[in-house]
């Protein structure tokens, strides 16, 4: 594993701050449209969300059929000018999300709050029934590679008497911390990179925990700066210094 430290270079494609919520059901969606004389300054772009439920069927001696459905209006999506931010308002909570290039922790936790005290001054959510911190980490690894384990600490393996070359793969655990009470998905896939001669090695972390939360607990914010530091902690430990000093 890596030793923990500022990296200059972090790999983060994406960082997310994310709250679900339980609404009032008198609650519609239309009504945060009101956010737009408050933020729309700052996030001058704006896109509905909508969400759509797809089904198929199989039949014997018959073709594959396909239906899609409209499941409606589901939130918007408020974007900065450079589309590097995203605020997500919708019917099953809030999202902010800070896109490459990452700046700091503080500078996207502090606006993540300020965000989420609109969202529930707009919907006033009857609780909180998870709350995540997930960083999306994309690191372009130079050609030639011959060894995953140069640069992870829990690579894909296959039995040494296959002779072949791994092309691909895609790897999820779910792990719990007792200590803490928290839950983390961590998941590894290898992906084409848009650099010459690079392939990706994804590096998903989301740490959570789903517990009822009043929407003005001050909890939640503690166990915010808890996830922070577990995903770092994952982070270091899942790659090793080979990794680390391509980003520094």
């Amino acid at each position: 594993m890596a030793k923990q430290r500022h990296l200059n270079n972090a790999p983060i494609r994406e960082a997310i701050i994310d709250f679900r919520v339980k609404l009032p059901s008198e609650f519609r969606v239309s009504e945060f449209l009101s956010l737009k004389e408050q933020i729309g300054d700052r996030f001058p772009k704006f896109k509905e969300r909508r969400l759509f439920k797809g089904e198929f069927k199989i039949a014997p001696g018959r073709p594959v059929s396909t239906t899609t459905e409209g499941q409606g209006l589901h939130g918007y999506f408020f974007i900065t000018d450079d589309e590097k931010k995203i605020a997500q308002f919708r019917i099953d909570g809030f999202t902010f999300s800070r896109l490459k290039p990452y700046t700091y922790w503080e500078e996207i936790f502090n606006e993540a709050k300020d965000l989420w005290t609109l969202y529930v001054e707009a919907a006033n959510p009857q609780s909180v029934a998870r709350i995540a911190v997930r960083y999306i980490n994309q690191l372009d690894i130079p050609f030639p590679i011959t060894d995953f384990s140069t640069f992870l600490t829990a690579p894909p393996n296959i039995p040494d008497s296959l002779s072949c070359v791994i092309s691909g793969f895609l790897t999820k655990i779910t792990t719990c911390f007792p200590e803490l009470d928290i839950m983390a998905n961590v998941i590894q896939a290898l992906e084409k990179s848009k650099e010459a001669n690079h392939i990706s090695l994804i590096l998903d972390i989301d740490v959570y925990k789903s517990q009822d939360f009043s929407p003005d607990s001050q909890d939640m914010w503690s166990f915010f700066e808890q996830f922070h530091e577990l995903k770092n902690r994952i982070f270091f430990q899942s790659i090793t210094e080979e990794t680390a000093r391509l980003f520094e």
